[in-house]
């Protein structure tokens, strides 16, 4: 009996539910079709929450290309060609060339197809394009249905999209909550002049920057507007960690598609005060110092300090003069606050300055800085070391979930969102690196490293954009306090031979 790999993919968790006949119908598919052609099931992999045409992604995937290029099996077995793949694009025929590539036959229940044919090529392509077109079309019907639904006053998706404030029960339509009335206070306030954000958050219990989206929904008024929609062309589409389900970035309507529908007849505030508010809140925003193009951008290291004696970031402070300091020291409570002392900007600047363009162009202080690295890394131990290391991007994924999470609950528009994701996909990165660097051993070339930083020994004269720019790559953690720098905790994939720059012009060029 030809032995080969059972494939049971589902595009949704609700779909590997219990209760829901998907997985288990698969199954009982496959082994019909293995007892039928003579195959014998040696390896299972069971896939949820991942879309057809993002299956290269998923970590089973991979798994079982690496186990058809090995040659233990003669081929993989499925309820139907989709189960392997939907395409999107072009781009989603890739699994089929791992196919011809290790000539491995798909086992389906109306017969085999062996990709190394040219009749199986062409018949693959074919049933990989009709299944491409039937998720286009599955797409097409599920929003035309939601956006009827959107039209007629009705929820369309979860409650997760109504935001702060509103809720919707079928027959009851949409209504206000008690805390909508939170809302209305807050609106009344910013237009007598109270027009902090972080007080109207603190009354709400939001963030800022949610209190900032919360105010500018016009559900207010009593009329549900939806100017947004999910870009559906394939450069729209989130993928997930492992190639999960994610979800599609938004895009504005045309005029057209711009859904306008009452939903209640007590709004909260009337068009005249929506208005007005809508008004002043831009009025605020731009006046805001983020949006003068002029503004003159007077600190270099803000971002990047932390304090020696209590590890809180040091923040910037305009008294007269201009100032790092410890948070702790600004908003810890009485009896625990930090007594760092505030430092001069110019002072500290100065300092770290000369930190940068001596110390890191130098070749004695790099070698020690390399000598304690490959002295720290045979002090680890291997198995605990990796044991962290693993644990390192399963927390920056949760980071993630809760960030898509309270995107979706308006908490933070997209720009927030993005602005948030981007550290914590780049901790994901940096932590896989490391991970992958931790099984292979530190590899270091002091010469390379030197010949990286000598640039460094203009930095005094660079602009603060130029040095921001590097110092972002750079991502130090400069712990200081009262002037005197402790350690700079620059990430040590800089001191691997994989990430080092190598080509020439890698350095902006100092004004």
């Amino acid at each position: 009996m030809k032995k080969v790999i059972e494939l049971i993919r589902v595009s949704t968790l609700g779909q590997a539910d219990e209760d829901r006949a998907g997985v288990p119908s698969q199954r009982t598919v496959n082994k019909k079709t293995c007892d039928q052609q003579g195959l014998e099931i040696g390896r299972i992999f069971e896939i949820a929450d991942v879309s057809g045409a993002s299956v290269l992604l998923a970590p089973e995937i991979q798994e079982l290309i690496r186990l058809l290029e090995s040659g233990s099996f003669s081929g993989v077995v499925a309820r139907e060609f989709s189960r392997l793949i939907r395409p999107e694009s072009f781009a989603d025929f890739a699994p089929l060339q791992v196919f011809v590539d290790t000539n491995t036959v798909l086992y389906l229940p109306d017969g085999p197809v062996d990709f190394s044919n040219k009749t199986g090529r062409f018949m693959g392509t074919i049933r990989a394009a009709i299944a491409g077109m039937e998720r286009a079309e599955i797409l097409e019907r599920v929003w035309n249905a939601k956006e009827e639904k959107r039209r007629r006053g009705e929820l369309a998706q979860g409650s997760v999209v109504l935001g702060f404030g509103v809720d919707y029960e079928p027959g009851r339509g949409f209504f206000y909550k008690p805390e909508a009335q939170l809302v209305g206070e807050a609106a009344r306030g910013f237009l007598a002049g109270k027009q902090s954000y972080a007080e109207i958050a603190k009354t709400l219990g939001v963030t800022p920057r949610g209190a900032h989206v919360i105010l500018r929904n016009p559900i207010w008024t009593g009329v549900r507007v939806i100017d947004k929609k999910r870009d559906p062309s394939t450069a729209g589409k989130y993928v997930g960690v492992n190639g999960r389900q994610a979800d599609r970035r938004k895009i504005d309507r045309s005029s057209d598609e711009i859904i306008r529908v009452p939903v209640n007849d007590r709004p909260i505030l009337n068009e005249q005060e929506f208005e007005e508010l809508q008004r002043l809140m831009n009025l605020k925003q731009e006046k805001h110092w983020r949006s003068q193009s002029d503004y003159n951008h007077r600190f270099t290291y803000n971002g990047f300090v932390t304090c020696l004696i209590c590890g809180q970031p040091i923040q910037t402070a305009h008294q007269r003069r201009d100032y790092y300091v410890c948070k702790g020291r600004r908003t810890g409570q009485k009896c625990h606050k930090c007594q760092s002392k505030y430092m001069s900007r110019e002072r500290l600047e100065d300092v770290l300055d000369g930190l940068f363009a001596f110390q890191l162009s130098s070749r004695s202080f790099l070698g020690k800085c390399v000598s304690e690295l490959l002295k720290r890394s045979t002090e680890n131990d291997s198995t605990l070391e990796c044991q962290r290391l693993n644990s390192e991007p399963n927390g920056f994924r949760r980071k993630r979930e809760r960030v898509l999470d309270i995107f979706e609950d308006g908490v933070i528009d997209k720009a927030e969102m993005v602005k948030r994701l981007r550290p914590i996909d780049e901790g994901i990165r940096v932590a896989s690196v490391a991970l992958s660097r931790n099984e292979k051993g530190p590899g270091i070339d002091l010469e390379k490293l030197v010949a990286e930083f000598a640039p460094l020994v203009d930095w005094e004269f660079w602009t603060r954009d130029q040095k921001r720019q590097v110092l972002a790559t750079l991502t130090p953690n400069i712990r200081v306090a009262d002037y005197k720098v402790e350690s700079l905790g620059l990430n040590s994939s800089l001191f691997s031979n994989e990430d080092t720059r190598t080509g020439r012009d890698s350095w902006r060029l100092p004004a």
